[in-house]
Formats: C-alpha cells, structure tokens, sequence
C-alpha cells in the first residue's frame, strides 16, 4: 500500500488499483471496484500504482543523490508534472521536523508520497542490456519487470538475437508507456559481410533510415571498419563495438576510437591497443577459437599480455582516449563467473527469478554461447582474478583522468540474472576503486552522455524526465541494498533481517512498485517450472 496525502491534506491509502476519496472506503467496495477494473482493463499491470501521468506528482522529504557529483542533500521535496521534474526544493533540516510553509503546495487533483527516510536517485542506465533471447527462452516481458524492479529505467540494446523491427516496436512502445519497460535505445549489429567500402557506406546509411539508433561492430577489414564508423559518424548516430579477436591484430580499440567510434564493450581489443612486445596475442598451439573454453581462457590472459600499468605506452594510449571522448561499458560482472564459478552459479536470486530454459542455456555446453565451463578449475580463476586487477586499475585511471565509464550488464549469459546483475556491476565498479557517487554517476548520467540523452535523463534536475528510483535504505552506505533480494542485516533485538531492494521505479512519471514487479516475476518463474515439471539442479548432479 502507498501513503497518499490528497490535495484537501486528509490522509488515506491508495490501493494499486487507484481507489481514491477521502471518506473510509469499505473493504467489499473496494474489491468490487478491483474485480471492475480487471474486467475492462485487463491489460493494465497491478504492478502500475497511478496508471498514468499526472498533472502534479510531489515526492516528499527524501534525501537526494542527484548524480551531478553533487554530495546527498535532503530533506528536499521533488515536484512532477507529467513527466517532467519541475522543482526541487530543499524544504528543513535533518532530524528538524519541517516546516510546512517552507514546502511546495499541492494543486488540486495532485498526488503526493511521502518520502521521508528514503533516497531518491535517477533512474538507472544500462548501457548493454539484452532484450533475452530465443536461446535463453527469456520473452521480454520478464526481462523488463527484472530490470524495471531494480530501478534500471534506460537500456541500450546493442545488437542481440531479436529482429531490429521487434526491438524498434518495444521501443515505441515504451516510449508511449503502453508496455512496463525501461527506455530503449536500440543499436544495430554491422553487417560483417559487406564487400567493400561503398557497401559498407550505404549499409550504414540505410540502418539510419530503418530507425536504428546506433550500430554494434564485431570487427571487420581495416578500410571496412574505418569507412563505416566514419559514415555513422557523419550521419550523427553513436556507436560500440565488442574488437573480437578475429580481426583485432589489424583493427582495435585506438584505431576505432580514431576513426570516431564512441564508445566500446567489454575490453577486447583494449589490451591489444596496449602491447608493446607483440602484436599478437599469446595463444597456444591447439587453440581453437570454436572452442570457447580455449576463447574465455585465453581471454583471461589478455591483461598480462599488456604494457604496464602507468607505463609511457600504457599512459599515451589512456590519453589518447580520453581527448577522442572515448567512452568504455566494461561489462564487468559478464565475466566473473571466470573468476569464482561458484559464486556466479550460486547467487541467490537463481531460484527464484532464473527461468528453466535459462538455466538450462547456462549449463556447460559447446553449442551454448557462454556456457564455456568444460573443465574450469583453479588455475583458470586465478589467471582471471589477475587479468579483473590489471582491468580495474586500468578503468578506474581512466576514469581518474576525466574518461567515461559506464555501467552495462550484458545479462542472459554466464550465470547473470537482468537486473541483479546490472547491481553486480555497480558493486565491481566500487571494487576497482570508484567512490559510491561516482558509481551512481557511472550508472547514471556517464549512460546518458555516451547515448546522446543527458538532457533528458541520467540526473536529477529540473528540465529532465522524472525517471527515478526510491530506496528505503543509503545505497551509497551499501551497494546491496540495491539488490531485489535485499541485503542481510542484524537488527538490535540479534533478529537476521532483509533491508532495502528499490521501492519505487518511476519511470517517464510513472510510479511502479518494484517489488511487485519482482513478484510478477518469480509468478512467471513458478508458472514455467510447473509445468515443465522442472527443479533447478547444479550442473552433473541427478
């Protein structure tokens, strides 16, 4: 239930289903009233607590973190209309009860919550996110309640297994708040197999012309690569790719970024930039790319192989791409399955909130794209828990010397759930050395900036959509807390409890209660795992 103070200041409660006045409302009118609404609107989630927009939404007493680098400030009263925040108004003390004078007034017809206790921060960005997959059997609609309830109200999906016409009608859809799901910013993958640079020119022209807002690269010939970044580039559209080493030796992240690439995934092709005593990597005799055993083991060498940390060479290439306003969506949580495999396979929130088909995709396969574990033991973690150090100290220099870094997830591969993951990687971004802020920056208004949309979104400020999350518990306190799942906590009386998970997702003004989002989830998750007959089981055990 969410406390509503009316524009006439009687207090009542506003059920999900929008029962509103300020006379007591019996609990038989009230479901009848419920029963009406499912009836006509069946379409309409319970999980959308007003529905709509409204002419005046006032959020009341929550600290802030705006994401500017601002510090926290708060107790402040954030006013909405529509969608758009219109003031922000520090309105007391804290700990000071507030004075009501001081406090922007609530218009007739407006809708107010109480905040008081909670934090309010923008809307998260995920700078990689997968609309599931035909491999994985994730529809969209359970990849968007799990990144909805965990805050995640812009996603930039780069490339991927849906057709871009599906993606481009998620995207209106969205856009037009007829579907719960985050902003879609949707990327096209390149067309490899372009046979010169005229066709890889008119390639880039046409994917423009079709709606996309931006192309992926895998790697290509040297003269195809830098025509088509150059092209994309003139037309006005962003760009990333993930330099797979097929074509890296010729082509990596500095002659990307040169040619005007705006930004990149994962960090292939960033070691490469970096060697300075080979041009190509160390692979072994039997390596066999197919074989991604071989492709992810070798993968975790990749940082050792390069120059120095604070290296002449190491330095000059960070330099470099900085002054191109280069931007890096390291993905880090992807990959750290490689680093401890059980932790990544064991993670809570897989019991309830991983799909069967999901599941079964994850198991060790030589067919299934990141289910590389065919014998993964000690010697491949360690390998990995040095190339994450050699990483980190590399992003967060970047980040030191004015680089952007942003938050990307990449979920539906290597044992990483939408959502919990996207937490994950704000988690290893504070282990590689940011400050709580500048992770919430990186997750926030750093995504805004490499996707061309920070006037709009990615910071608290008046001008800017009302995307924004509220928290009960101090995210920059404990990244945690941000988790569906909540974070453990001993209270006083020695009782183990769970703290935190977003409260509300707001999204374009509209409010939606993230933990029954959650539910909806774990409801479809159920659903799949009855009638399939099927229990979640670890990987060889009957």
């Amino acid at each position: 239930m969410l406390r509503v103070i009316s524009s006439v200041g009687s207090e009542h409660y506003l059920d999900r289903v929008g029962v509103t006045g300020s006379n007591p409302v019996s609990p038989t009118k009230i479901m009848k009233k419920i029963i009406l609404i499912l009836v006509l609107f069946p379409v309409v989630s319970l999980s959308q607590i007003f529905e709509k927009q409204h002419q005046q939404l006032i959020l009341r007493g929550a600290t802030l973190i705006n994401s500017t680098g601002a510090p926290p400030l708060g107790p402040v009263d954030i006013v909405i209309e529509k969608n758009i925040i219109t003031k922000i108004q520090n309105v007391g003390y804290p700990g000071i009860p507030i004075n009501e004078n001081r406090r922007p007034k609530l218009l007739k017809g407006g809708v107010e919550i109480n905040c008081e206790g909670s934090y309010i921060l923008p809307g998260f960005i995920d700078t990689h996110g997968h609309i599931g997959g035909r491999s994985q059997g994730a529809n969209p609609e359970y990849v968007f309640n799990l990144w909805m309830a965990h805050g995640i109200t812009t996603i930039r999906e780069p490339g991927g297994s849906l057709s871009q016409n599906l993606k481009l009608e998620l995207k209106n859809k969205s856009l037009k708040n007829e579907i719960i799901a985050p902003r879609i910013i949707s990327f096209s993958t390149f067309n490899s197999r372009v046979k010169s640079v005229d066709e890889a020119k008119e390639w880039v022209r046409n994917n423009a012309k079709e709606g996309s807002d931006g192309i992926k690269f895998f790697g290509a010939p040297p003269e195809i690569m830098d025509a088509a970044i150059k092209e994309n580039k003139k037309i006005g559209l962003r760009s990333t790719a993930h330099h797979a080493q097929l074509n890296v030796v010729k082509w990596n992240v500095l002659n990307s970024a040169r040619a005007g690439l705006t930004s990149m995934e994962h960090w292939y092709g960033l070691p490469e930039a970096l060697f300075n005593n080979r041009i190509i990597q160390n692979y072994p005799p039997n390596y066999n790319y197919q074989n991604e055993q071989d492709r992810f083991e070798e993968a975790g060498k990749l940082w050792a192989q390069a120059a120095e940390p604070f290296s002449d060479h190491w330095n000059n290439v960070m330099d470099e791409l900085i002054s191109l306003d280069f931007t890096i969506s390291p993905t880090l949580n992807i990959y750290e399955a490689s680093r401890d495999l059980h932790r990544a396979r064991r993670a809570e929130w897989h019991d309830d909130y991983t799909l069967p088909s999901l599941w079964g995709f994850y198991a060790p396969s030589r067919i299934s794209h990141g289910s590389y574990w065919h014998y993964w033991g000690t010697e491949q973690e360690v390998a990995w828990k040095e190339n994450y150090r050699l990483w980190m100290i590399f992003l967060n220099e970047f980040k030191n010397r004015g680089g952007r870094v942003t938050a990307g997830s990449d979920s539906g591969f290597i044992y990483q759930l939408y959502g919990f993951a996207y937490v994950r990687e704000l988690e290893l971004l504070r282990e590689a050395g940011f400050h709580p802020l500048e992770v919430i920056q990186s997750a926030t208004l750093n995504g805004a900036e490499t996707l061309g949309i920070e006037d709009l979104t990615g910071s608290v400020e008046i001008g800017k959509f009302a995307d924004l999350i509220v928290i009960d518990e101090n995210p920059l306190e404990n990244l945690k807390v941000l988790y569906g799942t909540g974070a453990i906590k001993l209270d006083d009386d020695n009782n183990v409890t769970r703290v935190g998970g977003v409260k509300y997702t707001i999204k374009d003004g509209i409010v939606y209660d993230a933990k029954k989002l959650l539910k909806e989830v774990k409801n479809m998750v159920d659903l799949a795992k009855k009638e399939a007959g099927y229990k979640i089981k670890q990987p060889g055990i009957e």
